[in-house]
């Protein structure tokens, strides 16, 4: 059934098909959840480059009683066949996204080549979360990786932290900043025949002054590196819970 799926239209996808996605936003939100309103504004879509006859989606669904200054929403997360839409694999998840003073600003999709075994190749949907102080800047980048299992998508990734930054300042120079990235590289195959995927950290601190009438910037440490793997058990990979994203 897997490779049934993944194989539908395989060697063509009709150039008229690579018109707008967008156009099925509102197809997929009616057959998945009737009556429910789509965010409009941070649904994504694209192609998937890897293989043009699939569609990849991720759709935020404004819960009950949210407000604009701080609600709930649940994200459907959905493969679809590029010349058709028709959904081949979907993951709904429940309160998935949620904002107030941290307010949600965005959905991208991630489609690098995270090529897990020789026959799953992962997507991700990167959530980004931004503060709305600007004495207290603040930003979250959280990546979430997906395999096709079926009908079903399978989360073998979760909210990985790849940006967090902060900082407090003044509002016109005098300040500390910080700020951590987080990159993915794909390393050997494991036990489950899965790679294990190796994180590349790099986090660094800033201080800016006022000097001689001038705000300058210092980087009060140099940059610092780590390394960590994540090895891939039990359906997925671990995720340690300082580098996850948590509301």
């Amino acid at each position: 059934m897997k490779r049934t799926l993944l194989s539908l239209a395989i060697g063509f996808a009709p150039l008229l098909a690579h018109a707008g996605c967008e156009d099925n936003f509102q197809k997929w939100t009616s057959q998945l959840h009737p009556g429910r309103t789509l965010d409009t504004e941070h649904a994504v879509c694209k192609v998937w480059p890897a293989n043009e006859a699939l569609t990849i989606a991720a759709l935020p669904l404004p819960q009950k009683n949210n407000s604009d200054d701080e609600g709930t929403d649940d994200l459907e997360v959905l493969v679809a066949d590029t010349a058709s839409g028709t959904v081949i694999a979907h993951q709904f998840q429940k309160g998935a996204i949620s904002y107030d003073a941290i307010r949600f600003s965005g959905l991208t999709l991630d489609t690098a080549r995270y090529q897990l075994t020789p026959q799953n190749r992962a997507f991700g949907v990167r959530v980004v979360h931004e503060g709305s102080s600007r004495v207290n800047p603040f930003s979250q980048t959280a990546l979430s990786l997906y395999v096709v299992d079926g009908q079903s998508l399978r989360t073998v990734v979760d909210r990985l932290l790849v940006e967090d930054s902060g900082g407090e300042w003044d509002g016109n120079c005098a300040g500390t900043f910080n700020n951590t990235t987080r990159t993915l590289d794909l390393g050997p195959a494991g036990k489950e025949g899965y790679v294990t995927l190796k994180v590349t950290e790099k986090s660094s601190d800033t201080v800016n002054v006022v000097k001689n009438g001038e705000c300058q910037y210092d980087v009060s440490k140099s940059a610092k590196r780590a390394a960590f793997t994540l090895e891939y058990r039990n359906g997925k990979y671990g995720v340690p819970k300082s580098m996850q994203y948590s509301d």
